[in-house]
């Protein structure tokens, strides 16, 4: 997967510096979320999952990558596909899995689902279902980062087909006015709902889209978990040096639809095998880990290791009690 122009930063250029302990625990959190995802879908499909559902299946290596440059107190903040963010932040599987059914022992009680669900104690602010929404919500938490005196980073994930919005320009000018530190991580997945980014976006390099305000950009294999790390690694540093925001486009892809009422009939099922075959970002890392090395019995115990962790996830989705009428009328916010 490659860019027809080279990004303004060093993102995107594969240095091969991940030792074998965090590319093995980037293949755990990769293959776990891919996992969680699958049962997901298994559920929905049995009918106990209501409402809308996202699936992350293929951009795994986007967050997992991200998240391995980020300490306590750095903020995450994302759009209706965020399961696999909130695991990559280090949430309960039960916790999530759980708000997926609308579950008493969700981590919002059963009352977000998919799409709101949010951990104070992970620092993690949602799973939002407007499109484009959380960017201006992620350079508040920015903002507060600043004002609070502290270095720690908003991270702050969007779609290419949200890159259009205007609150998304307005949330640049005001975290480019501020020095604010925010990174903005394009994930750019090539497909908008059903419409493809080339019939979308008449910016052709998504990158360069805060140049006007001065932020600088940088373009990411994010099929590739080391190539991610490293141009986070380089991004979160320039957010911590008080430089200011960035702007990262992630070349990613998803292998289901947009959502799982989504038959993606508008791609040919020749280009999802294409990129599962030639890209998938958990066999990249199988195979590094296989050529320093590693045995398959190893990577076989890490497959169980996860496995035992989702069939327990899905079990208590199912069997935590349902919520009391009564917590509706918890955590809501009324003007006295």
């Amino acid at each position: 997967m490659s860019n027809e122009t080279d990004p303004g930063l060093s993102g995107g250029h594969n240095s091969r510096t991940m030792t074998e302990a965090d590319l093995k625990e980037a293949y755990y959190q990769m293959v776990l979320i891919r996992r969680f995802e699958e049962r997901a879908g298994q559920l929905y499909g049995m009918g106990l999952i209501g409402g809308f559902c996202h699936l992350y299946i293929g951009q795994e290596a986007v967050v997992v990558g991200i998240q391995m440059e980020l300490k306590q107190g750095d903020k995450i903040i994302t759009s209706y596909r965020d399961h696999g963010q909130m695991l990559a932040a280090g949430m309960d599987p039960r916790g999530v899995m759980a708000e997926l059914t609308g579950r008493e022992g969700g981590y919002s009680h059963g009352k977000g689902g998919s799409m709101h669900m949010f951990s104070s104690e992970k620092h993690f602010y949602g799973g939002h279902g407007i499109v484009g929404a959380q960017v201006s919500l992620g350079i508040g938490l920015a903002f507060a980062n600043k004002y609070r005196g502290t270095d720690e980073v908003s991270v702050t994930y969007y779609g290419e087909g949200a890159s259009n919005q205007g609150q998304v320009y307005e949330s640049f000018n005001l975290a480019a006015l501020h020095r604010l530190p925010c990174l903005f991580v394009l994930e750019n997945n090539r497909y908008g709902m059903g419409t493809s980014v080339e019939r979308a976006s008449a910016s052709k390099a998504l990158w360069r889209n805060g140049e006007p305000w001065g932020i600088p950009g940088m373009y990411v294999d994010g099929m590739d978990v080391e190539a991610v790390r490293a141009a986070a690694a380089e991004a979160v540093a320039h957010c911590r040096a008080g430089k200011g925001p960035v702007l990262m486009e992630v070349d990613t892809y998803r292998y289901r639809g947009h959502s799982m009422s989504d038959p993606a009939k508008y791609r040919q099922r020749s280009e999802v095998d294409e990129i599962r075959k030639n890209h998938d970002p958990i066999d990249r890392v199988r195979r590094e880990l296989l050529e320093r090395g590693v045995a398959e019995s190893d990577l076989k115990a890490m497959d169980d290791r996860v496995k035992a962790v989702v069939v327990d996830a899905a079990e208590f989705a199912q069997t935590s009690p349902e919520p009391d009428p009564s917590e509706l009328w918890t955590d809501i916010l009324v003007g006295s």
